[in-house]
């Protein structure tokens, strides 16, 4: 397994678990049944930081669309530098710092650690290309 994919993996490992948290709050907020029957608009809301998790956790799985092909096209072409491996690093904790100051409800920090994302993909969409 290159170093790309092992922070592919634990990419994916973390937004598969995202959801844990808030609905936790929802079984606490709703109790058991109430988390396990149909929304409803007269649900009692969950807490704000659960509400803001989410958030975190949708916009994590929108953006692993977009970071996982990028990481298996340099798998499928056998490509790898110190670039991709820090960029794909630096995603994966650009993702950690997201979810925990978006949960916080931190708006300046979000946007700045969803940017420290993005330009991760950047690097690994211009590596495809072998311009780093």
């Amino acid at each position: 397994m290159t170093r790309e994919l092992l922070w592919l993996t634990l990419t994916v490992i973390l937004t598969g678990l995202l959801w844990v948290p808030y609905v936790l709050n929802r079984c606490q907020v709703r109790g058991l049944s109430g988390a396990m029957a149909n929304p409803s608009r007269n649900d009692k809301p969950h807490a704000e930081w659960a509400t803001r998790l989410m958030f975190a956790h949708d916009n994590a799985v929108e953006n692993l669309i977009i970071f996982a092909p990028l990481v298996l096209i340099l798998a499928q072409l056998d490509y790898s530098t110190n670039w991709t491996v820090y960029a794909c690093a630096v995603y994966f904790w650009a993702r950690v710092a997201h979810v925990i100051v978006y949960s916080m409800g931190l708006p300046v920090f979000r946007t700045l650690a969803f940017t420290v994302g993005f330009f991760a993909q950047v690097v690994l969409a211009l590596a495809i290309f072998r311009i780093v």
